[in-house]
């Protein structure tokens, strides 16, 4: 009895390291670092990559709107007349999943430091969130656009610069509109300012009823090529979108999304009283994403001096998680057109005294329609309205479109 009960001890340690070590190999630890250039997407392609956070001065808000509480993270506070950066994620996504990636790029933070940033989850989306009750009525994309006056004066914020995605980027687009004093420009990505006709709106239904939310959403987020081929990037997307957003509170947020109307602006000339997006504005889409479409007609309603259209190669339906460099070098340039500069270490310099990180208001000749601006603090800038020289993207701001 005694060999028998050494046996069956033994037997019980052994299952017990296995189990233990089986759970040590399944507990992931992601190391809080920027994304380098060069790194590979594959090793962002793990759960943990995108709720982890580099920075830990992040600070949370629930802002009282016309139309409920509004879940908002901010860092900084705001510096003088400098606008503060403004985020909107996609349906589907909140601003972790959403934006992560791109804010913890390490070139993105070189710039950030210099602004206020402002994430907002659309309601009910972000992480941990309860589900709303039942008979709630969730916000319409211009009640959601209409909740965003009361997070600007909250924070006390003169004006915004909105970086927006999919439905984010239309309801930014809708609150340019609606507050146009409010916003000093916008980065729309995979905007399509059309609302469904009713076969779009059956072919949803039909696709809502054979299919799960997330995949549904995934479908929004990529082209069929990606879903085909990138399937770990696809896999890790089904895997948060399922397990980090409340289900029957994207289902409200996805409906509404699909219910919009179309984004009431036409180029100027074309129609009479013509509403259009007075800020400047950086449309960007991948050259592989679902929603090119919508984006080129964008492109073509707005204002073509102040518009530049950016399509960016190998690169799908999420370009600032998989080709963040190349949109942190746009956004820089996006900057120095509205009268910004940023003086920013680069690393492929191989030699020679580089500038300290530094973001000034930048002094440019203007027409006699146009004012200068020479003050970090002074008054707003005023729109370009013509193309400036400068290195690499520089060269083509404010143009019609840049492939890159």
């Amino acid at each position: 009895m005694k060999v028998l009960g050494h046996k069956i001890e033994l037997l019980t340690g052994l299952l017990l390291h296995d189990v233990t070590m089986a759970g040590l190999q399944e507990l992931r630890f992601p190391e809080e670092k920027p994304l380098l250039r060069g790194q590979d997407v594959t090793e962002l392609e793990n759960s943990d990559a995108f709720l982890s956070a580099v920075d830990t001065d992040w600070k949370e808000h629930d802002i009282e709107t016309p139309y409920g509480l509004l879940h908002v993270v901010i860092r900084g506070s705001p510096k003088g007349n400098r606008p503060a950066i403004l985020t909107y994620h996609d349906v589907g996504l909140n601003h972790k999943l959403c934006f992560n990636t791109f804010f913890n790029f390490e070139d993105m933070q070189e710039i950030t430091k210099h602004f206020v940033v402002c994430h907002v989850d659309a309601p009910g989306q972000q992480v941990g969130a309860s589900q709303f009750p039942q008979g709630y009525q969730f916000p319409s994309m211009e009640q959601l656009a209409a909740m965003l006056p009361s997070v600007v004066q909250h924070f006390g914020f003169k004006y915004v610069i909105g970086i927006g995605v999919g439905a984010g980027a239309y309801v930014l687009a809708k609150f340019a509109l609606i507050f146009p004093d409010l916003v000093e420009g916008l980065v729309l990505m995979n905007i399509d300012p059309n609302g469904k006709g009713w076969i779009d709106w059956a072919a949803t239904k039909l696709s809502g009823l054979t299919s799960t939310l997330p995949d549904t959403v995934l479908s929004h987020l990529f082209s069929q090529e990606e879903l085909v081929n990138n399937t770990e990037l696809v896999q890790s997307y089904r895997q948060q979108i399922g397990n980090v957003v409340n289900q029957a509170n994207l289902q409200l947020f996805w409906n509404m999304y699909n219910s919009r109307r179309d984004l009431d602006i036409n180029r100027p000339g074309t129609v009479p009283n013509a509403k259009t997006l007075r800020c400047p504005v950086m449309l960007v889409v991948g050259d592989n994403a679902p929603a090119e479409d919508g984006v080129v007609e964008c492109n073509s309603k707005l204002d073509p001096t102040t518009t530049t259209f950016l399509k960016m190669a190998d690169s799908g339906g999420l370009p600032q998680v998989t080709q963040p460099g190349k949109l942190t070098e746009a956004f820089k340039y996006f900057l120095q057109g509205m009268g910004y500069i940023a003086y920013l270490k680069d690393r492929r310099l191989s030699g020679g005294a580089v500038p300290s990180a530094s973001m000034t208001r930048l002094a440019r000749s203007r027409t006699a329609s146009l004012t200068s601006a020479s003050s970090v603090d002074g008054s707003r800038p005023q729109a370009c309205t013509h193309s400036e020289s400068s290195e690499g993207l520089g060269q083509v701001n404010h143009t019609m479109e840049v492939s890159c």
